[in-house]
């Protein structure tokens, strides 16, 4: 039977989310300000926007943070699955334990340590600090991530449908490609979504690695933001956040499509 919210835990739910989202409304609500400050709310005005999009710089900045979320999404996507299916596929629980520990103490290490590492390692490999070091450093905590993302649907496969492809003739390739990877294509989905949103959110190791002339969103609005209050920082972060909800949206549409079609096989 499914236990009814009692009206006390959905006051407390929606004072929760009001704390979380009242901030961002706030920010998104003064974008349209067409004073100077956050502190008087003298009219509407689309005019940060505009002044936002004629920003030539700020657009190939955009641009940047792009191509590097998208790129690091896609290769620390690969390289966290065939990381999660090496975990799965080791024989002995010391190893897989061994394997999942070293993957965990990357999240939870602090970005500030990460940033730190890698700068040093850029140093003394010689690697130009630029897009590269960005997307290398991007790639490698993302990683993780998606490693967490794919795990668990592994785990909840029952070895009897590899064990049952094996028995119709199946090799190794068919077994991968037809039967496991269609199974955790909705961890594998999660993995890609959460390794964007990282690496569009990232700002303490990207600080680190970033050199001149290259920089993305996140260490952009931080020096904005320490040169005073302008109205074009809540444009910018206004215009963030309706990318990620889009994302969001977009996930949640994947997932639920992959859900039926899961479904629609069981089915037959």
């Amino acid at each position: 039977m499914d236990k009814k919210i009692s009206p006390l835990s959905k006051v407390f739910l929606v004072f929760i989310f009001f704390i979380l989202y009242a901030p961002i409304f706030f920010l998104i609500f003064y974008s349209f300000n067409s004073g100077d400050t956050m502190y008087d709310f003298k009219g509407f005005t689309l005019d940060w926007y505009r002044e936002l999009f004629h920003d030539t710089r700020l657009l190939i900045i955009v641009l940047n943070t792009i191509v590097v979320a998208l790129l690091s999404a896609l290769f620390s996507t690969v390289i966290g699955v065939l990381g999660a299916l090496a975990i799965y596929l080791a024989k002995k629980w010391q190893t897989k334990n061994t394997l999942l520990s070293l993957n965990n103490v990357l999240i939870v290490s602090p970005d500030v340590i990460i940033g730190a590492s890698f700068l040093i390692l850029f140093t003394m490999v010689g690697i130009k600090l630029g897009f590269y070091s960005v997307l290398l450093s991007h790639i490698a905590f993302s990683i993780p991530i998606v490693v967490l993302m794919v795990l668990p649907k592994l785990m909840e496969m029952s070895p009897s449908l590899i064990d049952a492809a094996r028995d119709l003739g199946a090799n190794s390739w068919n077994v991968l490609t037809k039967v496991m990877i269609p199974f955790i294509s909705p961890g594998i989905f999660a993995g890609f979504f959460m390794a964007l949103t990282y690496s569009f959110d990232d700002f303490a190791v990207t600080f680190f690695v970033t050199g001149n002339g290259f920089s993305t969103l996140s260490v952009e609005i931080y020096s904005l933001a320490r040169r005073g209050i302008s109205l074009n920082i809540n444009a910018l972060s206004a215009l963030l956040f309706v990318f990620t909800m889009l994302l969001v949206v977009i996930y949640y549409f994947i997932s639920q499509r992959t859900k039926l079609s899961g479904m629609g096989v069981r089915k037959q």
